[in-house]
C-alpha cells in the first residue's frame, strides 16, 4: 500500500444548495499567548451544557481536564520544562524560546507552556466516514459535527479519530465532541471558547484568512528569536488533509500530546479492501482449479 494514497478531500460547502454554501470555517489556537485561565473550557461546557467534571486535584500540575473526551470539549493542557534563562541588559532573565517562566528556589527556572486543545474539524474527517448511522456530518461551515440523537452508540468513531478527541459516556453510550458551536455559527456568532478567551489565543474566521494570520504570527515569533515556534495541521498536504483547527506551537507536537505526524485512520482502506478482493479471487480460482483437477 502506498503512504501517498489520495484522501477523500470534500468539497467545503458540502453541497448544499446556492445560497447555503460558506467559507469553510476554523480555530486557529496561538499558544504562545495562551494563559492558561481556562476561560474557553467553562464556555464551551455552559453553551453546551455540557456536564461538568466534579473538581478534584488529579496531581497533574493544574491541569485536572487531562484530557478531551465526551465531557470535556475543549482541554487546556499545562506543560512544565525545565529552561534555561538568558540575562539582558536590565539584568532580569527571559527566555529565548518563548513561553512564560518562573524561577525561584523552591521550583528551579521552569517554562509553562499552554494551549487550550480541540476537535481539528478534518478535512478527512475517519469519525465521519466509519459512523453508519450518519450521525456525524460536515456542515456548510466544513465542520463535522455529531448528531446526537441518530448516534446509535456504535463507538466506531473512537478509535477512527488519530487525535482521540471523540468520547463515549458512560449512561448510553452516544460519542460527542465539538461542534464548533454549530448552532451559533448559524446565528452569525462566533463560537463560545473564543468569544471568551481573554487573550485572542483562540481565534475564529474563514480558515484561509486564519492560516494567512498564523503565517504572520510564525514570522514575528521567528524574527524574535523563537527559534522553535512551528505550525501545526495548517497544510491540506498532510496527513489528514489540512485541518478546521490548527495551532501554532512552541515545541514539538509531542509535548503537547499531540501526534507528530498524523494520518487519517482510513487513508489505506481503498488499497485494502482492493488487496484484499484480489486474494479472494484468487483463492477461488485456486479452489475451482483444485475442484476441477480431482474431478479427472
Amino acid at each position: 500500500m502506498s503512504a501517498t494514497t489520495p484522501l477523500p478531500t470534500p468539497t467545503f460547502g458540502g453541497g448544499y444548495a446556492d445560497g447555503e454554501e460558506r467559507p469553510r470555517m476554523g480555530f486557529f489556537t496561538d499558544t504562545s499567548i495562551c494563559i492558561g485561565c481556562k476561560a474557553c473550557e467553562v464556555a464551551c461546557k455552559e453553551w453546551n451544557l455540557v456536564p461538568s467534571n466534579p473538581l478534584e486535584f488529579k496531581g497533574a500540575s493544574f491541569d485536572n481536564t487531562l484530557e478531551l473526551n465526551a465531557d470535556n470539549w475543549r482541554h487546556v493542557a499545562f506543560i512544565e520544562q525545565e529552561v534555561a534563562l538568558h540575562p539582558v541588559g536590565d539584568g532580569t532573565l527571559t527566555m529565548a524560546d518563548g513561553g512564560t517562566a518562573v524561577t525561584d528556589e523552591a521550583h528551579g527556572r521552569v517554562r509553562w507552556l499552554m494551549s487550550s486543545d480541540v476537535c481539528k474539524h478534518c478535512s478527512s474527517a475517519a469519525c465521519l466516514e466509519v459512523c453508519p448511522t450518519g450521525a456525524l456530518f460536515r456542515t456548510e461551515f466544513g465542520t463535522v459535527v455529531v448528531q446526537e440523537d441518530i448516534c446509535n452508540g456504535c463507538g466506531y468513531c473512537v478509535p477512527a479519530c488519530p487525535f482521540g478527541v471523540i468520547g463515549r459516556r458512560e449512561e448510553d453510550g452516544r460519542a460527542f465532541k465539538c461542534t464548533l458551536c454549530y448552532d451559533r455559527l448559524k446565528g452569525g456568532m462566533e463560537p463560545a471558547c473564543a468569544h471568551a478567551c481573554p487573550t485572542d489565543s483562540i481565534q475564529f474566521g474563514p480558515v484561509d484568512e486564519l492560516r494567512e494570520r498564523a503565517a504572520g504570527r510564525l514570522a514575528e515569533l521567528r524574527e524574535g528569536g523563537v527559534d522553535d515556534a512551528r505550525l501545526y495541521l495548517s497544510e491540506d498536504g498532510d496527513g489528514v488533509g489540512g485541518a478546521g483547527a490548527f495551532f501554532l506551537l512552541l515545541d514539538e507536537p509531542e509535548v503537547y500530546g499531540l501526534p507528530p505526524d498524523p494520518v487519517s485512520t482510513t487513508r489505506d482502506l481503498p488499497g485494502m479492501w482492493k488487496a484484499a478482493a484480489v486474494a479472494a479471487g484468487t483463492l477461488a480460482a485456486g479452489v475451482v482449479a483444485a475442484f476441477l483437477g480431482g474431478r479427472r
